[in-house]
């Protein structure tokens, strides 16, 4: 398997990284979306999310990752052993059709063994983990409907082919792409949790320090994934460690009221921004070791979960960010 390159040795991005990390320290977050420039490192980050998660646990040869507790279509309704394997980071391209993402019948087994066998698909394969589509603002339409019904039930249903198959399937969805090729559907941009912008580095250090690094993986692979393990292993442990801790991370009343005051100021469509912005600052307490939300970690994520929902306003030329941060500031001061 090839190496991918070490989360931590990324160059700048801190607002992708950060998004990534509290997505995998609480899923139900609702995925990240990262837009911007090509080549700035959004497929780069995102891959080497993969080495940098905490395995999960499955049965032995289970294509669905289940829990091992019963009524897995691969399993059986008997519960199973587990054995810890990697979190899933599954990559969905954009050419792939409906049966390669849903699952369909196994034609070789069914035409050399006269066998009606389900094929599992990517849904199943990110059950778990992580779903990676690049370049997510060119998906076709039909790909986008399916998604959305997957994403707001967490199950994966196949009727088709004289099959019924009923799996698991629930995943945090990572996109990525550049605006400027085609915009994302209202709907499918509305299931994103946190939404960055990601630019190439503008500092003439940075840039030099990216060229550097990657020429480096290039030459010697191992060498430098060894040389960036323990930094990996540090930021995995932080991970774990704000797994544990969030049950525990107070949220009062009055962060509640704050929430959606500013989700009200901003005319946020639905409440899955109020949900969003609640679950991404009390992982960002987490993660930072603290015992409960403030106004300031909600200050820190009101970006990333609220600018992507607002609504255009054509008498307001200013955009998400500014909108965003003048709401901030009248409903939610320091």
């Amino acid at each position: 398997m090839t190496q991918p390159f070490p989360f931590s040795a990324i160059v700048g991005q801190a607002a992708m990284k950060r998004a990534l990390v509290l997505a995998a320290v609480d899923p139900s977050i609702g995925g990240v979306l990262a837009l911007g420039d090509r080549g700035a490192g959004k497929s780069t980050a995102v891959r080497a999310l993969a080495a940098l998660l905490p395995p999960i646990r499955a049965p032995e040869g289970c294509a669905y990752n289940c829990e091992g507790e019963g009524g897995c279509p691969a399993c059986g309704e008997a519960p199973r052993k587990t054995r810890a394997r990697p979190t899933p980071v599954i990559d969905l391209p954009l050419g792939a059709t409906e049966d390669r993402v849903t699952g369909a019948l196994d034609i070789e087994r069914a035409l050399s063994h006269g066998e009606k066998v389900f094929e599992p698909g990517l849904l199943a394969r990110a059950h778990r983990g992580f779903l990676y589509i690049d370049e997510v603002n060119l998906l076709e339409d039909h790909l986008v409907d399916l998604l959305l019904d997957v994403a707001a039930s967490g199950e994966n249903v196949v009727e088709r082919d004289g099959l019924s198959v009923r799996h698991a399937a629930r995943f945090v969805l990572v996109g990525s792409g550049n605006p400027e090729e085609g915009e994302l559907r209202p709907q499918l941009l509305d299931r994103f949790g946190l939404a960055v912008e990601v630019t190439s580095p503008r500092e003439l250090s940075e840039r030099v320090q990216v060229i550097r690094r990657r020429d480096a993986f290039e030459r010697d692979r191992a060498g430098f994934v060894a040389a960036w393990r323990g930094a990996d292993g540090k930021l995995r442990r932080r991970i774990l460690a704000a797994r544990e801790r969030l049950g525990e991370v107070e949220t009062s009343d009055a962060v509640l009221e704050d929430v959606a005051r500013l989700c009200l100021t901003l005319g946020a469509d639905g409440l899955r921004g109020e949900l969003a912005l609640m679950r991404a600052a009390r992982a960002l307490a987490a993660f930072g070791g603290e015992a409960r939300v403030t106004r300031a970690h909600l200050r820190e994520m009101a970006s990333e979960t609220l600018g992507h929902r607002l609504r255009r306003d054509p008498l307001d030329e200013t955009g998400a960010a500014a909108r965003v941060r003048r709401g901030i500031e009248e409903t939610v001061p320091a």
